[in-house]
């Protein structure tokens, strides 16, 4: 039997059912040392260590969300009414932990609308997080859904390229069918009112917009190269045709979020792009908007990542959800919510049960679907054990 002696300083997950990327799920113990695990093994001494028995429970890679807005219900539950940004992010990244989400991209939408999405509101939110970092749980970053109408606000997206813990930056465009006509009058009374507007104000300030509708292929240009340049991961929100999703691949933008239809899915897939679909979508046994499947997305190959979208809980019930429908092995269905987002946001250090990893774990029992205890960087931030 292996043996490995730990020092005080050490914590054991021990006798769990370890989900590792190179043998699949195998009972063993984690070791964990600081913020790293550096030992996976059948059995180790425990002397001196804390030790943690999680023998009837599944071990798991901490939750990597690519895009997750639920943060501005927080905010905003009511429409036009608002709550401080500091006490809604503490209160989000409790939900994060909760859920056994250990790496949370929030999606702050940089638009040329007023109120909760504006570039204001946007700057506000990032400054809230900035100040109570400290006392966050897991690792909150941001996912920029930069509006390509906003044109003016696209300096202030470019300075957060600078940013030590770098931002992604999706490619949003909801104005051009709200200019069509192509959008319920209920999702524009919608945003109206996260504008805090009155319908007749919110519409005369979408018809400015149209003026500028020549100015965006550039914007989207010179956007994408400046993102490239300093390594930022990128995604095109709601490809609508195959085409689209070239044109955003040939600058770099990698990843497709949310392709509307299997065209343009295909076409992502075939060209090894990552593919992300709502976990919320897998959950509710289809789209909240009438969007394509996101299992059968999963079936046919053409989703390679699930994120939150708008519900935290989703992640982990989607591959839980999919697993026990035989859509995919556990294996493969946890890899959607975690070595395949940290890749795709490269993340290296985390995403995996490995050895020299980042000892971000979620632990399971095996009769539930709801974590009982959460780490993030060695740290306990949630238990119920």
């Amino acid at each position: 039997m292996d043996m490995h002696r730990v020092t005080a300083t050490e914590t054991i997950l021990r006798g769990g059912l370890v989900l590792t990327p190179d043998q699949g799920l195998k009972q063993a113990d984690v070791v964990i040392d600081a913020d790293r695990i550096i030992e996976i093994v059948p059995r180790a001494n425990y002397a001196g260590a804390r030790m943690i028995d999680v023998e009837h429970c599944l071990v798991l890679p901490g939750i990597v969300d690519v895009h997750g807005d639920a943060f501005e219900r927080n905010i905003m539950p009511r429409p036009k009414t608002m709550f401080p940004l500091d006490m809604a992010m503490l209160e989000t990244d409790r939900q994060l932990a909760a859920n056994g989400i250990t790496t949370a991209y929030h999606g702050i939408t940089f638009s040329w609308e007023p109120g909760l999405r504006s570039l204001e509101q946007a700057q506000l939110i990032i400054t809230a997080i900035d100040s109570v970092e400290r006392e966050l749980l897991v690792d909150n970053r941001i996912h920029v859904r930069w509006e390509t109408f906003a044109i003016d606000e696209a300096p202030a997206v470019i300075e957060l390229f600078r940013r030590a813990k770098k931002p992604a930056l999706a490619f949003n465009d909801h104005t051009s069918s709200s200019l069509s006509g192509g959008r319920m009058e209920s999702k524009l009374r919608g945003s109206a009112d996260r504008a805090m507007l009155d319908m007749e104000t919110y519409h005369a300030l979408l018809q400015e917009r149209r003026d500028r509708v020549d100015e965006i292929p550039n914007a989207i240009c010179v956007m994408a190269n400046i993102a490239r340049e300093h390594g930022i991961a990128m995604l095109s929100h709601d490809d609508t045709t195959p085409g689209m999703r070239k044109e955003f691949r040939d600058m770099g933008v990698k990843i497709s979020e949310f392709p509307m239809n299997w065209e343009t899915a295909a076409e992502a897939t075939n060209h090894k792009d990552p593919v992300v679909f709502g976990a919320p979508n897998v959950v509710r046994g289809g789209s909240h908007n009438g969007a394509i499947s996101a299992e059968e997305a999963v079936r046919r190959g053409q989703c390679t990542i699930l994120a939150t979208d708008y519900y935290y809980p989703a992640p982990l019930l989607a591959a839980f959800q999919l697993a026990s429908k035989g859509a995919l092995s556990l294996e493969a269905a946890w890899n959607l919510v975690s070595s395949a987002p940290a890749s795709a946001m490269r993340l290296d250090d985390r995403g995996t049960i490995e050895i020299g990893k980042r000892a971000d774990i979620i632990v399971v029992p095996k009769t539930s679907t709801r974590p009982i205890a959460t780490f993030v960087g060695g740290r306990l931030v949630y238990q119920t054990i």
